[in-house]
């Protein structure tokens, strides 16, 4: 427990080119992990280590590393993810702040809270991840940190802590305000910023610091009698470690979010952003016991975060290595596991003996004997694993919550070029639907074509690369497409009776259903009401599966429907001729004819865009967005910058970077993330439907 208290689990996050991998490779840098600083520019950074990262700049997959920071005599393990800020792969933050205990959010100080950065913050309250937040690029022209602390205030409505203030700005930066010490810290040049002088605070700054540190004092006090009394009676009584203890308190309840600043890239403030992560963010002691369920009873049960407590951890990601095998990332929540003991996971039912337990450094696995609670490492050895699997004691098994994923948006056909290897491909987009829980594979029952489908253009290109590179296989790809989806508008009683008969014992069922509208957002509410036996009770599961599996195909244009309510009220059977097949197969003729009834609509995906322009362009894009069937929600202005926020429709944004750049002569540059499903407009439903 004593080393739990100095372990820190923490992801990094932000927008896309808000400086992400460069402020994890300056962490690896400065705790000694990496004697050479790579940079991303470069294709040399440590976390990006695939290739397609290394070309394009920027992060696909989040990696995991582990590194030691010294602080106050005390030695800190953090574990850390950086993550992709790009919205193609959100996915990968998703399921990494599932399993972390704190965030670090970063944001460019020139460019403030963006779209990505947006959806990073819901997802960190959707699993109550405490944050810091690190304003970025204070080096940079135009940055301004307090616009970005009150963007920060206002579009989060988050009580923020300003404990650092940015010793001027732009390519003067210098260095910063520690408010908690009331110091100066000014980084030197040589050796990458690795040392740095405390110093007084300049005179022209005494004034504005000491305003902010009288309002970060109030703030820290103000639901604290002890400590409001004391500060009332002398504000200058609160010592260093009083005020420390108070910011993380209240950081991890998520009272505040604390911010401080710097220039990863100039090597200025990151050792700063090491003492907050081991300060302020919680320790896996500090976060809630994790709750499940017993499988064996349906019972909610607890586990300590304790290495003498059972074993039980959750799969966040799966990744195939071809020297190693399938590796599948986990998060210890409680006991500890050594290598070569059993495990069950509680999906498959399977127990798997786990062959070599590694700690994970990007691409390269470090052998370890044992893994323990409150710890993050990879296993080997699972056969057949996925992401949100619990892989836990055999002796005392628990299911824990799940992670949620988006569906995709976006599908494309694809073949390969020779075929002789289609297998090959097979096998390939198998492994790789393994690794990304957002990327799908399915096959066209008509026209027998394979249909690849991710969260954008961005996505489905990076997965024909990698099928090229890792696997050796030259694909032909298809024009993209839309995934639509189908509703059913209108509840129906519908009674099916199925019946074959062709010599010896023929098949019989009878189901009578009500089919319609759901109010749940995903899946198949079904209900049954069937009494006194008239359905046997083992039949009522292949019911259940018939519907199911129907809502894949859609009502009749063949898009999937994404909810659905079946009643099933009565029906009978033939003690001879009745099996569980003949009731599945019963909901499936069953669905196909009700659903005609039901008045089945068409749902197209609507992203939410934001296009960042110069004012004389504006006018053009807004009229190119209007016929795109866009809805401009706002238009801000920013420092002669326009910001034009809107939904659009996903099917009429084919190409638009390259119509944008026309439009603005390259000036312009957009963002645009999946929002919701809405239902077609009636002028556009015949096109739609014949696709």
């Amino acid at each position: 427990m004593e080393k739990l208290k100095y372990t820190r689990n923490i992801g990094i996050a932000a927008h896309i080119d808000a400086g992400k991998t460069t402020t994890t490779e300056r962490i690896l840098f400065y705790t000694g992990i990496n004697h050479k600083i790579g940079e991303v520019h470069d294709g040399e950074a440590t976390m990006d280590w695939m290739e397609q990262e290394q070309e394009r700049g920027i992060t696909i997959t989040s990696a995991a590393t582990s590194c030691y920071w010294k602080l106050n005599n005390n030695i800190y393990k953090i574990n850390i993810i950086d993550t992709p800020g790009h919205v193609d792969f959100t996915v990968e933050v998703e399921r990494s702040l599932r399993i972390l205990d704190g965030l670090i959010i970063l944001f460019s100080a020139v460019d403030g809270v963006e779209p990505q950065s947006e959806t990073v913050w819901r997802q960190a309250d959707k699993y109550n991840v405490p944050r810091i937040c690190f304003i970025n690029k204070m080096d940079r022209q135009g940055a301004d940190f307090f616009n970005v602390c009150s963007q920060i205030k206002k579009i989060f409505n988050s009580k923020i802590l300003i404990l650092q203030i940015p010793i001027e700005s732009d390519n003067n930066f210098k260095g910063i305000v520690d408010l908690i010490n009331n110091k100066a810290i000014f980084w030197k040049k040589e050796n990458f910023g690795l040392k740095y002088k405390i110093d007084e605070i300049p005179y022209n700054l005494k004034k504005i610091s000491d305003n902010y540190r009288t309002m970060l004092l109030e703030s820290l006090v103000e639901d604290d009698f002890f400590f409001m009394e004391k500060f009332f009676n002398n504000p200058n009584s609160l010592s260093s470690d009083e005020i420390i203890y108070l910011i993380r308190k209240k950081t991890i309840k998520m009272k505040f979010v604390p911010v401080i600043c710097g220039s990863s890239f100039k090597n200025k403030g990151v050792q700063c952003l090491l003492d907050s992560i081991c300060r302020f963010l919680p320790s896996p002691i500090d976060i809630d016991n994790v709750t499940g369920i017993n499988p064996e009873n349906n019972l909610k049960e607890i586990r300590k975060i304790n290495e003498k407590e059972y074993f039980s951890s959750l799969s966040f990601k799966i990744l195939t290595d071809q020297f190693v095998g399938k590796l599948s990332f986990i998060r210890v929540y409680s006991g500890k596991l050594k290598s070569g003991s059993y495990i069950l996971n509680t999906r498959t039912g399977n127990k798997e003996r786990i062959s070599r337990i590694y700690q994970m450094h990007a691409n390269k696995q470090i052998p370890i004997n044992e893994i323990k609670a409150g710890d993050i490492g990879a296993i080997v050895g699972f056969k057949n694993v996925k992401t949100g699997d619990t892989l836990c004691d055999i002796k005392k098994p628990i299911v824990l919550e799940n992670i949620s994923f988006p569906d995709p948006v976006i599908g494309v056909s694809i073949e390969p070029k020779y075929k002789s290897d289609f297998d090959k491909m097979s096998m390939s987009l198998s492994k790789l639907s393994e690794e990304d829980p957002t990327f799908k594979v399915k096959i066209n029952k008509i026209t027998g074509e394979t249909i690849i489908s991710g969260m954008g253009e961005l996505h489905l290109e990076i997965i024909i690369d990698r099928i090229k590179r890792e696997f050796n296989i030259e694909l032909n790809k298809g024009i993209p497409q839309v995934e639509y989806k189908e509703m059913l508008t209108k509840s129906v009683e519908h009674r099916e009776i199925y019946k074959k008969q062709t010599g010896g014992r023929g098949k019989f069922a009878d189901i009578l259903f009500n089919i319609g509208p759901s109010k749940k957002n995903k899946g198949l509410e079904f209900i049954s009401k069937v009494r006194r036996g008239n359905i046997p009770k083992e039949y009522i599961p292949s019911i259940e599966k018939g519907f199911l599996e129907s809502m894949k195909n859609g009502a009749i244009y063949g898009y999937e429907i994404e909810s659905m309510k079946v009643i099933l009220k009565d029906g009978s059977y033939h003690p001879v001729d009745s099996d569980q097949l003949s009731f599945e197969i019963a909901a499936r003729i069953g669905f196909k004819e009700s659903s005609k009834k039901a008045k089945p609509v068409i749902l197209e995906p609507i992203m939410k865009i934001e296009v960042i322009t110069p004012e004389e362009n504006m006018g053009d894009i807004v009229g190119d967005l209007n016929r795109r069937r866009a809805i401009i929600q706002d238009i801000l202005n920013k420092k002669g910058i326009k910001i034009i926020k809107a939904t659009v429709p996903l099917s009429e944004m084919f190409g638009y970077v390259t119509s944008l750049r026309t439009l603005s002569s390259g000036r312009a540059i957009s963002t645009m993330e999946f929002s919701h499903y809405m239902k077609i407009p009636e002028h556009i439903y015949e096109k739609i439907k014949n696709i």
